[in-house]
């Protein structure tokens, strides 16, 4: 029989373990999601379904030809990045970071943390950046929960995939710019987007 003081640490590393996840509200974090609405915080570049259901942000119908995306309307240089998201096995998104034009969103003028479990070339598939780290081996984020953590500070930036780094490199390609959230292909939610300028 396990004693009250062994069941009481174990409830107190529990609750330890927990803490980090709402460690995005302290300060200097910004919520740049209420989980009631898509607020005044964005712009849409592209077409698609935006909605807000079940205090997440929600895409899966996307109308325009490319890829749809929400524009955060300020600009970030050094930033630490909070973003929970959900995404069919399917699914083609990611977060850009530090674009260059808010009305031309490309991987080749942002930084792009992938969310793309089906990408044909799986080196820059989930948890890499496209075209600047590789990811190996690629984690599979289809069909749950995931937590994105991203750093940047000055050229280095760095990736956590649920708690494991994923990518972590040097480039002073894109110095600052706002951050996106894409929507491609698949289902894609959002929830807990918070941001800690550095």
């Amino acid at each position: 029989m396990k004693s009250w003081a062994t069941i009481a640490i174990a409830l107190s590393a529990g609750l330890f373990a927990a803490a980090p996840a709402g460690a995005q509200s302290g300060d200097g974090w910004i919520q740049l999601f209420d989980g009631k609405s898509l607020g005044a915080g964005w712009e849409q570049a592209g077409e698609t379904n935006w909605r807000v259901e079940d205090g997440a942000i929600v895409a899966d119908k996307r109308t325009s030809k490319g890829a749809a995306h929400l524009v955060s309307k300020n600009s970030y240089k050094d930033f630490q990045l909070h973003i929970e998201f959900w995404a069919s096995d399917n699914a083609n998104s990611g977060i850009f970071m530090r674009c260059q034009d808010p009305k031309a969103i490309t991987d080749r003028s942002c930084y792009e943390a992938n969310i793309f479990d089906q990408r044909k070339d799986p080196t820059y598939g989930t948890g890499g950046v496209v075209y600047f780290a590789e990811v190996d081996p690629m984690p599979k984020a289809g069909g749950k929960w995931n937590t994105y953590e991203i750093t940047a500070k000055g050229r280095q930036i760095t990736v956590t995939l649920n708690g494991q780094k994923t990518v972590d490199f040097r480039n002073g390609l894109f110095v600052e710019g706002p951050i996106t959230l894409q929507h491609g292909d698949g289902v894609i939610k959002f929830r807990k987007v918070a941001i800690k300028p550095l």
